[in-house]
């Protein structure tokens, strides 16, 4: 399917002052909210979707002066993070307005603009991206064997993906490398992952496959808890624990020999819920309060019936009063239905 129609946004208005920060129940400040701006992609991951998705209609879509207006309310009440997410977001037509225009936030309440993406479409994009602000760009790259490669994304092609690595490189942009464990797929691949890394500069970060969303496939067959992979790494690496935090869940360590960081997601063998700051804001505007929770805000609604920003602050301090504690994730073959039954690419990678 054709990705929707290029937007012409016109000049952003003045920002409200700023308003009482969102502060959760458990006294957790928001301060790092994903954005979907779309739920297309031209990667098929056997871990993220069905080879055959069926897409939103367009007008149940966001556009993008509604994403504006979302993003800056949040920015007003106390986000330093935002990233834009997808599907894959550089295949929205005229998304580089969308960044620019999103861009006018760095050093006026936004501390940092960044981007998830496959690579597919990041060689022609880099260097505009760099120069609307982005500094950091997070590249989905789970093999560097072109056949796993192909299998994994189904549609995929790893050629276009590296390409688009060396360009963001090339535009400045520190690239972090996300590879999904997958168990019978890639376990080979992670020390070739991790050697390319190191020779680009890059941070690589490992994730557990998470149950959302029905892939046509059974998700126990190659989860992969990264305790048993860590436990290998530590036989051959010295790995030393590191405070860093980039406001995500990824926890941190060092590899001694080689000088490099190395991130675990692990929703599964280690919850990382305690310290969360994030909020997701899909490509139709539902807000969710947790990933791995099916309570919803509908900020699209708000935002399509008044201009008022007191109304849409009211609905962000309802919404964030009923974020829960933590999520509900567990792979286990005694249910057949996934922890959440909304593909990933719905919520925002």
């Amino acid at each position: 399917m054709p990705p929707p129609a290029a937007q012409t946004l016109p000049p952003p208005a003045v920002p409200p002052p700023a308003g009482s920060p969102l502060v959760d129940p458990f006294g957790r400040a928001i301060t790092y909210l994903r954005v979907s701006v779309t739920d297309r992609c031209d990667f098929r991951c056997i871990y993220c979707m069905s080879e055959n998705m069926t897409f939103l209609p367009r007008a149940e879509v966001l556009s993008f002066e509604e994403i504006d207006r979302l993003a800056s309310a949040f920015i007003r009440r106390g986000t330093r993070k935002l990233r834009l997410t997808g599907g894959e977001p550089l295949v929205r037509r005229g998304i580089l307005d969308l960044v620019r225009r999103l861009g006018r936030h760095l050093g006026n309440g936004l501390d940092e603009l960044t981007l998830t993406s496959n690579g597919s479409q990041l060689a022609g994009m880099a260097a505009d991206l760099a120069a609307a602000g982005v500094r950091r760009i997070n590249i989905s790259l789970d093999t560097l064997d072109p056949d796993d490669f192909a299998r994994v994304t189904r549609w995929g092609r790893l050629h276009q993906v590296l390409e688009g690595i060396a360009a963001a490189s090339a535009a400045g942009l520190h690239v972090k490398l996300n590879m999904v464990a997958l168990a019978g797929i890639n376990e080979a691949q992670i020390e070739p992952m991790l050697a390319f890394a190191a020779a680009g500069g890059h941070d690589l970060v490992m994730i557990e496959t998470m149950p959302l969303g029905e892939i046509g496939g059974d998700r126990v067959d190659h989860y992969l808890p990264l305790s048993r992979v860590r436990e290998r790494l530590a036989t051959r690496w010295t790995l030393i624990d590191l405070p860093d935090q980039t406001g995500g869940p990824a926890r941190y360590v060092r590899i001694a020999e080689t000088g490099q960081r190395l991130g675990f997601i692990t929703p599964l063998t280690h919850n990382f819920c305690e310290g969360c700051n994030r909020v997701r804001l899909t490509a139709t505007g539902q807000l969710y309060m947790c990933l791995g929770q099916d309570d919803v805000a509908d900020l699209r609604r708000v935002v399509r019936a008044t201009a008022d920003d007191g109304a849409l602050d009211a609905a962000l301090d309802e919404a964030i009063s009923r974020k829960p504690r933590g999520h509900d994730f567990v792979i286990d073959r005694r249910g057949a239905a996934p922890a959440v039954r909304r593909h990933m690419s719905v919520t925002g990678g």
